[in-house]
């Protein structure tokens, strides 16, 4: 078959059927959509107005928030309106644009969160040498590294998207542009592309979850040898991190592993990882860490003080 595309633009499902539902759920979307932004934006304050920024975990977390924010960004407030629009719609051109914007992001995330997994395993396992490992232009590396790895990953996805001839059926049931719920809509066989997308996002995600899990069971090993307040600091930290990676990776190994075309709970899960966990990452990363508490106190009283005067 010639690839040929007829479809201008997609037309939304949305999470659900229901009017009344659709209108509960746009009040909810909104108060997670602005606990994402205030969250995320009071770490992004408290560490870089404070001393956490001197260190490579906060230097992380920094990024990890912003991330959320315009991972979450590329989301939440298209759904929010779709809840109450009489007709879910958007331009061809656009939900490229949106399939592209959301692997990016999302990639970075997955490779931030792995440096950050990297930097805990130095900082326990390694410790006297932790400084020299995790210099400022180690640091920087890493970061480079998974906004690169994570332009290729989506540029792969968008490059074959774009080759895929879409002739007929235009409407998705999702409420955003992944490649799955896209590959459905798709006038040609789609075996071959439904291993690579597995190939390209499942294989990857699965294989980056098992390396995570692996590097926090040597922590966990390597903490036996450590005093009890040490241990306890150190499981804070690290089960703070082991909770955004299960609420992130959990549903994306659902969703990506599972061949397209297979009737699964995609759309529902995938709120998981698109609004819950940036919605939970700054409540996890403050009520469980006193450090942050302690400088996010410091950072607003300052704030307070100086607009008193």
């Amino acid at each position: 078959m010639e690839n040929q595309n007829n479809v201008t633009e997609f037309v939304f499902m949305g999470l659900w059927g229901n009017k009344q539902i659709e209108l509960l759920f746009f009040f909810f979307f909104l108060l997670c959509y602005l606990a994402v932004l205030m969250g995320n934006t009071i770490i992004l304050l408290t560490v870089t107005c404070s001393h956490l920024i001197e260190q490579p975990m906060y230097y992380f977390l920094c990024h990890l928030s912003l991330m959320d924010v315009c991972y979450t960004s590329t989301v939440v407030p298209r759904l929010i309106r779709d809840l109450v629009a009489t007709r879910k719609s958007i331009s061809y051109n656009s939900c490229m644009t949106q399939l592209f914007t959301l692997h990016l992001l999302a990639g970075v995330e997955v490779f931030i969160l792995v440096s950050m997994a990297f930097d805990r395993y130095v900082a326990i396992v390694k410790p006297l040498h932790y400084m020299v490992i995790m210099n400022w232009k180690r640091c920087n590396l890493l970061i480079a590294v998974a906004w690169s790895l994570g332009f290729w990953h989506s540029i792969a996805l968008l490059l074959m998207v774009l080759s895929l001839p879409f002739c007929g059926p235009n409407q998705i049931k999702h409420y955003i542009c992944d490649v799955k719920p896209l590959l459905q809509l798709v006038c040609k066989d789609i075996h071959v592309v439904s291993i690579l997308v597995i190939a390209n996002s499942g294989m990857v995600v699965v294989v980056i979850f098992l390396v995570l899990v692996a590097s926090y069971i040597l922590i966990l090993y390597h903490l036996r040898m450590r005093s009890s307040a040490g241990r306890r600091k150190a499981l804070s930290t690290c089960s703070s991190h082991v909770m955004v990676v299960v609420l992130f990776f959990v549903p994306c190994i659902y969703t990506y592993g599972l061949p397209a075309g297979s009737e699964n709970k995609d759309k529902e899960l995938s709120v998981f990882y698109t609004v819950i966990a940036p919605m939970l990452n700054p409540l996890i990363y403050t009520l469980r860490n006193m450090e942050m508490k302690i400088a996010m106190w410091k950072v607003w009283s300052q704030i307070s003080h100086s607009e008193s005067k």
